[in-house]
């Protein structure tokens, strides 16, 4: 009789006791999930910042491209007008230069 007794005190304590280490568990666990939760907000936020980052820099990109294009087309409408108009320099004869003596450093120090 008296074993019996004691043995539902201690079931009843080791209950409450698993309660117990339910309870904070459960807590653990919860607090874990909310910093994970905060950590994903965290990381949406960087996440939008990029892609705004990331759509300014493709127009960007788009204006460059389309400023190079518009640079590469005024270049070869300005050669063609001058290939045109026979103001290239391949076009032009070659000026004659006259061939310049050397002196030797003496001559040119005591002017010879």
């Amino acid at each position: 009789h008296y074993l019996g007794v004691e043995r539902k005190q201690v079931s009843q304590q080791a209950k409450a006791s698993c309660e117990t280490c339910e309870t904070t568990l459960i807590a653990m666990l919860q607090g874990e999930l909310d910093r994970k939760s905060e950590q994903l907000a965290v990381k949406d936020k960087q996440i939008e910042e990029l892609n705004a980052r990331l759509a300014e820099v493709s127009s960007a990109l788009v204006t460059a491209q389309q400023t190079a294009a518009a640079a590469q087309a005024l270049h070869a409408g300005t050669m063609h007008q001058q290939l045109l108009s026979g103001k290239s320099g391949a076009d032009q004869p070659e000026r004659e230069t006259e061939p310049v003596q050397k002196r030797s450093w003496f001559s040119r120090f005591f002017g010879d």
